[in-house]
């Protein structure tokens, strides 16, 4: 608890001291994601358009377990009409999760969402749903959502 009151304290920090313009189309950022899962998100840029995600965190759905994901990103920035730095993102991974009162399940991850990309600071902001098909041990299909931020480290 107290590592996320210490990140919420660092981005509240940068948000609020820093002037220079940034862009979170490259590098590394790490933050934390809130949802199903809640826990530890990094993102990092390959091109202007694609990045790689994943997050190591917990899950609360049928017990506490850890979920572990990862996925490939295709990033839009002309999907919405807004002078707002919007891009929708989409793409498709993969997700491991395992607990105390669960059998360790494996399946495919897909994701849409909405990337608030800051441009006074190296934070992005985003909300996405995540349709999941675990296939082992059993095949099942349900839905993740989530809210998080990142700082982008240069």
């Amino acid at each position: 608890m107290k590592y996320i009151q210490f990140i919420l304290l660092l981005f509240v920090l940068v948000i609020t001291t820093n002037t220079l313009t940034f862009c979170q189309d490259k590098g590394f950022g790490l933050g934390i994601i809130l949802g199903e899962p809640t826990g530890i998100s990094g993102k990092y840029w390959l091109d202007e358009r694609s990045a790689i995600d994943g997050a190591i965190a917990w899950s609360f759905y049928r017990g506490s377990s850890i979920h572990i994901h990862g996925d490939y990103l295709m990033h839009n920035r002309s999907a919405f009409e807004t002078e707002e730095p919007l891009a929708l993102y989409y793409g498709i991974g993969g997700r491991l999760k395992s607990g105390d009162k669960i059998q360790t399940q494996l399946g495919l991850r897909g994701v849409i969402g909405i990337d608030y990309l800051a441009r006074t600071v190296p934070v992005d902001v985003f909300l996405e749903l995540s349709p999941i098909l675990d296939f082992a041990p059993a095949t099942e299909f349900f839905f993740n959502a989530g809210l998080g931020a990142r700082f982008f480290f240069e």
